[in-house]
Protein backbone atom coordinates (compact mmCIF):
# COMPACT_ATOMS: atom_id res chain seq x y z
CA UNK A 1 0.00 0.00 0.00
CA UNK A 2 1.18 3.55 -0.86
CA UNK A 3 0.59 6.81 0.14
CA UNK A 4 0.43 9.66 -2.47
CA UNK A 5 1.23 13.30 -1.64
CA UNK A 6 0.34 16.49 -3.71
CA UNK A 7 0.14 20.08 -2.99
CA UNK A 8 -4.02 21.90 -2.63
CA UNK A 9 -2.63 24.89 -1.03
CA UNK A 10 -2.80 27.64 -3.90
CA UNK A 11 0.15 25.73 -5.45
CA UNK A 12 2.39 26.87 -2.62
CA UNK A 13 3.85 23.42 -2.37
CA UNK A 14 4.18 20.68 -4.69
CA UNK A 15 4.96 17.47 -3.02
CA UNK A 16 4.58 13.73 -4.67
CA UNK A 17 6.05 10.96 -2.28
CA UNK A 18 5.32 7.22 -2.13
CA UNK A 19 5.06 6.15 1.51
CA UNK A 20 5.44 2.68 1.64
CA UNK A 21 3.17 0.47 4.87
CA UNK A 22 5.57 -2.32 5.07
CA UNK A 23 9.47 -2.10 4.81
CA UNK A 24 10.76 -3.35 1.60
CA UNK A 25 14.64 -4.43 0.52
CA UNK A 26 16.17 -1.70 -1.37
CA UNK A 27 15.98 -2.86 -5.12
CA UNK A 28 19.23 -4.14 -6.84
CA UNK A 29 20.94 -1.43 -8.32
CA UNK A 30 21.98 -0.54 -11.57
CA UNK A 31 24.96 -3.45 -12.80
CA UNK A 32 28.02 -2.96 -13.83
CA UNK A 33 31.76 -2.13 -12.77
CA UNK A 34 32.88 1.33 -11.13
CA UNK A 35 33.84 3.66 -14.03
CA UNK A 36 37.04 5.53 -12.89
CA UNK A 37 36.92 9.70 -12.59
CA UNK A 38 38.00 12.08 -14.62
CA UNK A 39 41.36 11.81 -12.35
CA UNK A 40 41.64 8.38 -12.66
CA UNK A 41 40.74 7.65 -8.98
CA UNK A 42 37.30 5.52 -8.06
CA UNK A 43 33.93 6.64 -7.93
CA UNK A 44 33.58 5.11 -4.31
CA UNK A 45 30.44 5.78 -2.47
CA UNK A 46 29.74 6.28 1.27
CA UNK A 47 30.22 10.23 2.38
CA UNK A 48 28.41 12.74 4.56
CA UNK A 49 26.37 15.17 2.37
CA UNK A 50 26.62 19.09 2.14
CA UNK A 51 23.69 21.36 2.97
CA UNK A 52 21.62 23.25 0.01
CA UNK A 53 21.30 26.42 -0.29
CA UNK A 54 18.52 27.45 2.79
CA UNK A 55 14.83 28.78 1.29
CA UNK A 56 14.07 32.61 2.06
CA UNK A 57 13.37 32.98 5.75
CA UNK A 58 9.93 32.21 7.22
CA UNK A 59 7.17 34.94 7.01
CA UNK A 60 5.54 35.69 10.41
CA UNK A 61 2.37 35.09 8.63
CA UNK A 62 3.72 31.52 8.24
CA UNK A 63 4.72 31.30 11.72
CA UNK A 64 1.71 33.12 13.29
CA UNK A 65 -0.43 30.24 11.09
CA UNK A 66 1.48 27.45 11.52
CA UNK A 67 1.57 28.07 16.07
CA UNK A 68 -2.41 26.14 16.64
CA UNK A 69 -1.05 23.20 14.41
CA UNK A 70 1.60 22.63 16.73
CA UNK A 71 -0.30 23.35 19.73
CA UNK A 72 -2.81 20.61 18.26
CA UNK A 73 0.19 18.00 17.62
CA UNK A 74 1.64 18.97 21.16
CA UNK A 75 -2.20 18.24 22.61
CA UNK A 76 -2.09 15.01 20.24
CA UNK A 77 1.57 13.56 22.04
CA UNK A 78 0.30 14.44 25.51
CA UNK A 79 -0.28 17.66 26.19
CA UNK A 80 0.66 17.95 30.13
CA UNK A 81 2.33 15.08 30.14
CA UNK A 82 4.28 16.15 27.13
CA UNK A 83 5.31 19.39 29.04
CA UNK A 84 6.30 17.79 31.56
CA UNK A 85 8.95 15.53 30.16
CA UNK A 86 12.23 16.04 31.58
CA UNK A 87 14.13 12.69 29.78
CA UNK A 88 13.52 9.87 28.18
CA UNK A 89 15.68 6.49 27.16
CA UNK A 90 14.74 4.12 24.90
CA UNK A 91 15.57 0.69 22.64
CA UNK A 92 15.23 -1.18 20.04
CA UNK A 93 16.64 -2.00 16.65
CA UNK A 94 17.46 -0.55 12.79
CA UNK A 95 18.40 -2.48 10.43
CA UNK A 96 20.23 -0.71 7.78
CA UNK A 97 20.49 -1.06 3.86
CA UNK A 98 24.38 -2.38 3.19
CA UNK A 99 24.52 -3.03 -0.57
CA UNK A 100 22.36 -5.88 -1.12
CA UNK A 101 22.35 -6.71 3.45
CA UNK A 102 20.49 -6.01 5.78
CA UNK A 103 22.72 -5.20 8.69
CA UNK A 104 21.12 -5.40 12.26
CA UNK A 105 21.99 -2.65 14.92
CA UNK A 106 21.22 -2.73 18.77
CA UNK A 107 20.59 1.13 20.03
CA UNK A 108 20.07 2.71 23.53
CA UNK A 109 19.12 6.44 23.32
CA UNK A 110 19.24 8.71 26.28
CA UNK A 111 17.49 11.79 26.56
CA UNK A 112 17.63 14.21 28.86
CA UNK A 113 16.18 18.24 28.87
CA UNK A 114 17.71 20.76 28.31
CA UNK A 115 20.71 19.91 26.62
CA UNK A 116 22.13 16.46 26.81
CA UNK A 117 21.21 13.69 24.32
CA UNK A 118 22.73 10.47 22.72
CA UNK A 119 22.74 7.13 20.92
CA UNK A 120 24.75 4.01 21.14
CA UNK A 121 24.83 1.53 18.28
CA UNK A 122 26.09 -2.07 18.75
CA UNK A 123 26.01 -4.19 15.76
CA UNK A 124 26.11 -8.21 16.57
CA UNK A 125 26.83 -9.26 13.18
CA UNK A 126 29.70 -7.41 13.06
CA UNK A 127 33.10 -7.61 15.53
CA UNK A 128 33.27 -3.85 15.75
CA UNK A 129 33.27 -1.82 18.90
CA UNK A 130 30.18 0.14 19.79
CA UNK A 131 29.84 3.35 18.86
CA UNK A 132 28.01 6.29 19.71
CA UNK A 133 27.34 10.45 18.65
CA UNK A 134 25.33 12.96 20.54
CA UNK A 135 25.85 16.29 23.11
CA UNK A 136 26.13 17.16 26.49
CA UNK A 137 25.71 21.24 25.94
CA UNK A 138 28.36 22.48 24.36
CA UNK A 139 30.19 19.52 24.04
CA UNK A 140 30.18 16.25 21.40
CA UNK A 141 29.75 13.19 22.42
CA UNK A 142 31.42 10.83 20.39
CA UNK A 143 32.68 7.52 20.03
CA UNK A 144 35.62 6.43 19.21
CA UNK A 145 36.39 10.53 18.84
CA UNK A 146 36.62 12.38 15.63
CA UNK A 147 40.10 11.72 14.95
CA UNK A 148 42.75 14.25 13.11
CA UNK A 149 43.15 14.04 9.46
CA UNK A 150 46.68 12.21 8.22
CA UNK A 151 49.00 14.45 7.54
CA UNK A 152 51.29 14.20 4.12
CA UNK A 153 54.76 13.61 4.77
CA UNK A 154 56.60 16.68 5.41
CA UNK A 155 53.62 18.50 5.85
CA UNK A 156 52.77 21.09 9.37
CA UNK A 157 50.06 18.79 11.72
CA UNK A 158 46.47 20.42 10.80
CA UNK A 159 46.33 23.73 12.62
CA UNK A 160 44.00 23.64 15.93
CA UNK A 161 41.68 26.10 14.53
CA UNK A 162 40.04 23.94 12.20
CA UNK A 163 40.05 20.93 14.23
CA UNK A 164 37.86 23.07 16.48
CA UNK A 165 36.13 23.91 13.52
CA UNK A 166 35.43 20.30 12.15
CA UNK A 167 34.65 20.04 15.93
CA UNK A 168 32.01 22.22 15.87
CA UNK A 169 30.54 20.60 12.62
CA UNK A 170 30.24 17.63 14.13
CA UNK A 171 28.48 18.91 17.44
CA UNK A 172 25.95 20.75 15.15
CA UNK A 173 25.19 17.70 12.66
CA UNK A 174 24.41 15.88 16.04
CA UNK A 175 21.96 18.47 16.74
CA UNK A 176 19.81 18.28 13.72
CA UNK A 177 20.14 14.98 13.29
CA UNK A 178 18.45 14.60 16.77
CA UNK A 179 16.08 17.71 16.01
CA UNK A 180 14.80 15.88 13.44
CA UNK A 181 13.94 12.83 15.58
CA UNK A 182 12.66 15.56 18.18
CA UNK A 183 9.87 16.13 15.62
CA UNK A 184 8.01 13.05 15.15
CA UNK A 185 8.44 12.24 19.15
CA UNK A 186 7.97 16.06 20.28
CA UNK A 187 6.99 18.16 17.72
CA UNK A 188 9.08 20.78 19.15
CA UNK A 189 12.72 21.52 19.27
CA UNK A 190 14.67 21.73 22.00
CA UNK A 191 16.40 24.35 24.55
CA UNK A 192 20.27 22.95 23.17
CA UNK A 193 18.66 23.61 19.46
CA UNK A 194 15.49 26.00 18.87
CA UNK A 195 13.40 25.49 15.97
CA UNK A 196 11.26 28.18 13.95
CA UNK A 197 8.03 26.24 12.32
CA UNK A 198 5.66 27.94 9.45
CA UNK A 199 2.91 26.76 7.35
CA UNK A 200 3.50 26.24 4.17
CA UNK A 201 0.73 23.78 2.72
CA UNK A 202 -2.05 21.28 3.03
CA UNK A 203 -1.04 17.89 1.05
CA UNK A 204 -3.89 15.20 0.57
CA UNK A 205 -3.31 11.73 0.46
CA UNK A 206 -5.83 8.54 0.06
CA UNK A 207 -6.43 8.71 4.34
CA UNK A 208 -6.66 12.48 5.10
CA UNK A 209 -5.08 15.56 4.58
CA UNK A 210 -1.77 16.60 6.32
CA UNK A 211 -0.63 19.74 7.21
CA UNK A 212 2.50 21.26 6.17
CA UNK A 213 5.14 22.99 8.25
CA UNK A 214 8.67 24.56 7.11
CA UNK A 215 11.25 24.22 9.64
CA UNK A 216 14.36 26.14 10.52
CA UNK A 217 17.09 25.65 12.76
CA UNK A 218 20.83 26.92 12.86
CA UNK A 219 23.37 26.08 10.50
CA UNK A 220 21.05 26.55 7.59
CA UNK A 221 18.89 23.68 8.77
CA UNK A 222 15.50 23.58 6.77
CA UNK A 223 13.12 20.45 6.87
CA UNK A 224 9.30 19.62 6.04
CA UNK A 225 7.32 18.77 8.73
CA UNK A 226 4.47 16.86 7.86
CA UNK A 227 1.18 16.24 10.37
CA UNK A 228 -1.91 14.61 10.25
CA UNK A 229 -4.69 16.56 10.22
CA UNK A 230 -7.36 14.18 11.49
CA UNK A 231 -4.91 12.42 14.35
CA UNK A 232 -2.79 15.92 14.73
CA UNK A 233 0.30 13.33 14.96
CA UNK A 234 3.39 14.04 12.89
CA UNK A 235 3.80 11.61 9.58
CA UNK A 236 7.06 12.75 8.01
CA UNK A 237 10.10 15.20 7.87
CA UNK A 238 11.66 15.86 4.00
CA UNK A 239 14.85 17.79 3.60
CA UNK A 240 17.24 17.88 0.52
CA UNK A 241 21.03 17.35 0.56
CA UNK A 242 23.56 17.24 -2.42
CA UNK A 243 25.54 14.31 -3.24
CA UNK A 244 29.01 13.93 -2.13
CA UNK A 245 31.35 13.17 -5.44
CA UNK A 246 31.91 10.04 -4.00
CA UNK A 247 28.26 8.66 -3.80
CA UNK A 248 28.09 8.86 -7.80
CA UNK A 249 29.01 5.99 -8.85
CA UNK A 250 29.04 5.41 -12.58
CA UNK A 251 28.77 1.69 -14.45
CA UNK A 252 29.12 0.17 -18.07
CA UNK A 253 26.81 -1.57 -19.21
CA UNK A 254 26.66 -5.35 -18.73
CA UNK A 255 29.02 -5.78 -16.09
CA UNK A 256 29.14 -7.57 -12.92
CA UNK A 257 27.33 -6.11 -9.88
CA UNK A 258 28.60 -3.87 -7.46
CA UNK A 259 29.32 -6.25 -4.48
CA UNK A 260 28.20 -3.43 -1.94
CA UNK A 261 26.94 0.30 -2.04
CA UNK A 262 26.33 2.11 0.78
CA UNK A 263 22.71 4.22 1.44
CA UNK A 264 22.23 6.84 -0.85
CA UNK A 265 24.44 6.44 -3.36
CA UNK A 266 23.61 7.03 -6.83
CA UNK A 267 24.73 4.44 -9.06
CA UNK A 268 24.56 5.73 -13.38
CA UNK A 269 25.09 2.99 -16.16
CA UNK A 270 27.42 5.09 -18.64
CA UNK A 271 28.74 4.67 -22.19
CA UNK A 272 30.58 2.04 -23.04
CA UNK A 273 33.86 1.84 -22.03
CA UNK A 274 36.38 2.06 -25.16
CA UNK A 275 38.86 -0.40 -26.43
CA UNK A 276 41.95 -0.37 -25.30
CA UNK A 277 42.92 0.14 -29.25
CA UNK A 278 41.14 3.59 -29.00
CA UNK A 279 42.52 6.58 -30.16
CA UNK A 280 42.94 9.59 -27.46
CA UNK A 281 40.73 11.50 -28.58
CA UNK A 282 37.93 8.53 -27.91
CA UNK A 283 39.47 7.84 -24.61
CA UNK A 284 39.27 11.86 -23.87
CA UNK A 285 35.89 12.00 -25.26
CA UNK A 286 34.31 8.95 -22.96
CA UNK A 287 35.92 10.26 -19.96
CA UNK A 288 33.88 13.53 -20.76
CA UNK A 289 30.81 11.87 -20.92
CA UNK A 290 31.21 10.17 -17.51
CA UNK A 291 32.11 13.85 -15.97
CA UNK A 292 28.94 15.12 -17.41
CA UNK A 293 27.02 12.29 -15.66
CA UNK A 294 28.56 12.53 -12.69
CA UNK A 295 28.19 16.64 -12.62
CA UNK A 296 24.56 16.19 -13.25
CA UNK A 297 23.84 13.92 -10.40
CA UNK A 298 26.28 16.00 -8.27
CA UNK A 299 23.93 19.30 -9.13
CA UNK A 300 20.20 16.55 -8.50
CA UNK A 301 19.61 17.63 -4.49
CA UNK A 302 18.63 14.30 -2.91
CA UNK A 303 15.73 13.84 -1.24
CA UNK A 304 15.83 12.50 2.63
CA UNK A 305 12.94 11.49 4.42
CA UNK A 306 12.14 9.98 7.88
CA UNK A 307 8.24 8.64 8.47
CA UNK A 308 6.93 8.13 11.73
CA UNK A 309 4.64 5.34 12.78
CA UNK A 310 2.95 2.44 15.06
CA UNK A 311 1.94 5.32 17.86
CA UNK A 312 1.21 4.30 21.27
CA UNK A 313 0.66 5.19 24.24
CA UNK A 314 3.59 5.27 26.71
CA UNK A 315 2.68 6.58 30.68
CA UNK A 316 0.34 9.31 28.92
CA UNK A 317 2.69 9.95 25.92
CA UNK A 318 2.10 8.98 22.50
CA UNK A 319 5.17 7.65 20.74
CA UNK A 320 6.08 6.30 17.49
CA UNK A 321 7.69 2.71 17.65
CA UNK A 322 8.24 2.52 13.87
CA UNK A 323 10.54 4.93 11.91
CA UNK A 324 11.54 4.69 8.30
CA UNK A 325 14.32 6.57 6.77
CA UNK A 326 14.49 6.94 2.45
CA UNK A 327 16.86 8.86 0.52
CA UNK A 328 15.34 9.28 -2.91
CA UNK A 329 13.19 6.09 -3.85
CA UNK A 330 15.77 3.87 -1.65
CA UNK A 331 14.58 2.96 1.71
CA UNK A 332 18.27 3.27 3.79
CA UNK A 333 16.95 1.97 7.17
CA UNK A 334 13.96 0.70 9.64
CA UNK A 335 14.02 1.66 13.25
CA UNK A 336 11.74 -0.20 15.62
CA UNK A 337 11.36 0.73 19.13
CA UNK A 338 11.26 -1.96 21.86
CA UNK A 339 10.71 0.38 24.84
CA UNK A 340 10.42 3.73 26.04
CA UNK A 341 10.88 4.99 29.81
CA UNK A 342 9.64 8.48 30.74
CA UNK A 343 11.46 10.34 33.22
CA UNK A 344 13.87 7.85 34.05
CA UNK A 345 16.94 8.96 36.36
CA UNK A 346 20.32 8.66 33.87
CA UNK A 347 23.31 8.21 34.78
CA UNK A 348 25.57 11.10 34.67
CA UNK A 349 28.36 8.99 32.80
CA UNK A 350 25.70 7.88 29.80
CA UNK A 351 26.16 11.73 28.34
CA UNK A 352 30.76 11.67 29.49
CA UNK A 353 33.00 12.79 26.87
CA UNK A 354 34.70 9.78 25.53
CA UNK A 355 38.34 9.68 25.78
Amino acid sequence: MSRFFSAVAGGVLVVRVCVAAVFAQRPDPAQGRQVPGADGSPAAPGAARGPVAPPPPLTQAAIDKAAPILAAAREALGGQKLMALKSLDATGRTRRVRGNNLVPIEFELNVEFPDRYVRKDESPAEEAAPTSVGFAGTDLLQNPPPAAPPARAGAPPTPQAALDARRAQLLLTAKQEFARIALGLFAQGFPAYPLTFGYAAQAQAPQGVADVLDVRGEGNFAVRFFIDQTTHLPIMVSWASQLAPNQVIVTVPDAPPLPTIAPGAVVIIGPAAPPATATQEQKDEYAKAVLALRNKALATPAENRIYFADYRDVDGLKLPFRLRRAIGPDTSEETTFDRYRINPKIPPAKFAIPK
